[in-house]
């Protein structure tokens, strides 16, 4: 019994013992996979990112609608229109008020 016990334990030990058990491994594997699909989706980004940059210094419609959208720019003789943020609006306020 005591020796069925020791082969028993020894078994044990061979399978799950050291320095990386079964369940580490298995563990690792699963880290590996996860690891794969985030490299994956961050490739999939920054090969967004690099169509986008190369459409922003090529395209003239994505030049012109980010020149309006962001910057308020417009072309030619064309209606200017003006937006005023809450911090303008507080300092035209401050101003008029001194």
């Amino acid at each position: 019994m005591l020796l069925a016990l020791a082969i028993l334990g020894a078994l044990a030990f061979a399978v799950e013992g050291g320095e990386w058990g079964t369940l580490d491994l298995w563990r690792q594997r699963g880290r590996l996979a996860r690891l794969k699909v985030s490299v994956d989706s961050l490739r999939h980004e920054v090969d967004s990112l690099k169509a986008y940059k190369k459409a922003l210094e090529s395209d003239p419609v994505l030049q012109e609608k980010i020149a309006r959208e962001e910057f308020g720019m417009v072309r030619g003789s064309k209606e200017l229109l003006y937006r005023f943020s809450d911090s303008a609006r507080r300092d035209t306020a401050r101003k008029k008020g001194r």
